[in-house]
């Protein structure tokens, strides 16, 4: 089946997990901790969680599944095709009252993305792509910035990111900006409002995987903490890191971190 054809799926079901969503109170809905502390989950992921397999699997039974809210199996390793899906990506900025919480909605094909979502609803953003489709905003075509001076450069990090022990080529002298959800990060990179983003702690590949083809059909570069790759339905399913960015600035910074580019 044609990417778009799955695209389409993905940006209807997208819209409908953000409607339901919305109908949650973020500050007074239900929590919990997670074991090992993995952070809080709401009723509303949950929720989510579930429309969003009910919706997804409901129209392609033979793709596997892999979401942050499920248990995870052996069997996506032996599908085709994986939906890979953050219900509620940025679910503190949601118990905290904040917009800035998105649902992360992929498709993996041999271990690369060929379709992918990032949705914004209480801030109205809809990303979407499409492996060699480019990536859109709203529908509108969008690119990265093509800026190419690592000095000055606007990218997105947490302080901890930006220590000098991680930096054997110096600490690069950027303007760093944060936003809770990883998702929308590697959005605003796609979008060009951002010129990069970085974070060297492992990741979920729930919280990366449409970001990621957001970032490379927008013209720029993805890769890991070290430069390799991106490989999706692993069976640990955690990536080393993350750097996006415009091709300069991406081999800049891997320079910076003492890796060849």
């Amino acid at each position: 089946m044609p990417a778009a054809d799955d695209l389409k799926l993905l940006i209807d079901a997208a819209r409908v997990a953000g409607e339901l969503a919305l109908t949650f109170d973020g500050p007074v809905t239900r929590r919990w901790d997670k074991p090992d502390e993995a952070g809080p989950v709401t009723e509303a992921d949950l929720a989510v969680n579930r429309r969003l397999e009910e919706d997804l699997r409901g129209a392609r039974p033979g793709y596997g599944w892999l979401s942050e809210e499920s248990e995870d199996g052996p069997e996506r390793l032996d599908a085709d095709r994986v939906f890979v899906i953050d219900p509620i990506d940025g679910t503190r900025s949601f118990i905290d009252g904040s917009g800035t919480w998105a649902h992360s909605i992929a498709l993996v094909e041999d271990g690369e993305v060929i379709a992918g979502v990032v949705y914004l609803p209480a801030r109205g953003k809809l990303y979407a792509a499409a492996k060699g489709q480019g990536v859109t905003l709203n529908g509108s075509p969008v690119r990265a910035s093509g800026h190419a001076k690592l000095q000055g450069a606007e990218v997105l990090a947490t302080r901890p990111n930006m220590d000098a022990a991680l930096w054997p080529g110096g600490v690069p002298d950027l303007k760093r900006s944060h936003r809770p959800s990883l998702a929308y990060r590697l959005a605003l990179v796609a979008e060009g409002r951002f010129d990069g983003m970085l974070t060297f702690r492992d990741s979920w590949e729930w919280d990366i995987a449409a970001g990621a083809l957001l970032v490379a059909e927008a013209g720029a570069r993805v890769s890991d903490g070290q430069g390799a790759p991106l490989r999706f339905n692993n069976a640990r399913p955690k990536l080393p890191g993350l750097i996006a960015a415009t091709d300069p600035i991406h081999a800049a910074l891997l320079r910076a971190r003492g890796v060849a580019a």
